[in-house]
């Protein structure tokens, strides 16, 4: 087995956090997001990460962190803009092709924060057929928000169907960026990717189509898909708890700190108050209320009140 992690989206949702950086390499609980997620993939699968032009001396850079424990290899593709992308499921089967690859393929993708052991997902497996992970989100407002996963009522670990973005859900199981593609089906994947290559969650539609019968993986451990500032901020208390993180060259002075806070390295806060915030690199902070505020790199503040902001990297903004 191989695993294979999307990571060329441009996230605009997320600027202008994401205007300079890929999505999967945000900083979550001092570790990029991506970087959470390979460490969950056993070490004896190797794994290519799939990026986009913009982001690969980024991306680059971040593979020299990785343990040597963990085989990691970039896949660059030569797009720089949204519409120049081939698309995710057409990246993943150009990646097929080129290499000749013929081996199970443990799909995921890099924005998402997966809860669950990894290892235990696979130990599900049944060699040859594919399996999804669902999570059961159990609020049918929220499901309805993304993708679901329909059980068969006979066999319940059998996938019956999907429904996308049900105004009146079936289910409160919603579909996730993790999956295993067996070999045995790479030959459906290219002719789906051919005709549809940004249409990942499509292929196991066109696999039922084809009564190739897909299984599913159901858990209730955390899965946030880290498209929104608000979804951001909800991953970063999940993994920070209620604590104050300072990583290396850090200082907080005389802050007030309450709920889940992350000063990023180098950054100094000076009096004032953090609630729920994240702040990146190189940031100086003097005499703010910082609530639910999310601050990149090399920011200089002083005197505000940012209660639900996100800012841009070398914002500055005093008040004397």
């Amino acid at each position: 087995m191989i695993a294979f992690i999307l990571a060329g989206g441009f996230a605009t949702r997320l600027w202008p956090l994401t205007e300079k950086r890929a999505k999967p390499l945000l900083p979550l609980g001092g570790k990029p997001l991506i970087s959470l997620l390979v460490e969950k993939i056993p070490p004896e699968i190797p794994v290519v990460v799939s990026t986009n032009g913009a982001f690969a001396k980024l991306f680059e850079t971040w593979e020299d962190t990785v343990p040597l424990s963990h085989r990691v290899r970039m896949l660059i593709e030569t797009s720089e803009k949204e519409a120049q992308k081939m698309g995710a499921l057409g990246a993943l089967a150009d990646w097929v092709s080129q290499e000749r690859i013929d081996e199970d393929i443990l799909l995921l993708t890099g924005d998402n924060y997966l809860g669950f052991s990894i290892t235990h997902f696979l130990s599900t497996y049944k060699k040859g057929i594919p399996l999804l992970a669902a999570f059961d989100i159990k609020d049918p407002h929220r499901a309805s928000s993304f993708g679901t996963v329909i059980l068969e009522k006979d066999n319940p670990t059998h996938i019956a169907g999907f429904e996308e973005k049900p105004k009146e859900p079936k289910t409160t199981l919603v579909s996730t960026g993790c999956s295993v593609l067996p070999r045995e089906i790479l030959p459906v994947l290219m002719e789906f990717a051919s005709a549809h290559p940004d249409n990942v969650g499509g292929l196991f539609e066109e696999l039922l189509r084809r009564h190739i019968p897909v299984e599913c993986f159901v858990f209730t451990q955390p899965w946030l898909d880290i498209g929104s500032f608000s979804s951001y901020l909800e991953a970063h208390r999940l993994v920070v708890g209620e604590r104050v993180l300072l990583e290396p060259g850090a200082d907080v002075d005389h802050a007030a700190c309450s709920g889940s806070v992350t000063v990023g390295r180098g950054s100094k806060v000076e009096n004032g108050s953090l609630h729920d915030c994240i702040i990146f690199e190189d940031c100086l902070i003097e005499d703010c209320v910082l609530r639910d505020c999310i601050v990149d790199d090399r920011c200089h503040l002083k005197g505000m009140d940012l209660t639900g902001k996100m800012l841009r990297e070398g914002t500055v903004l005093e008040r004397e």
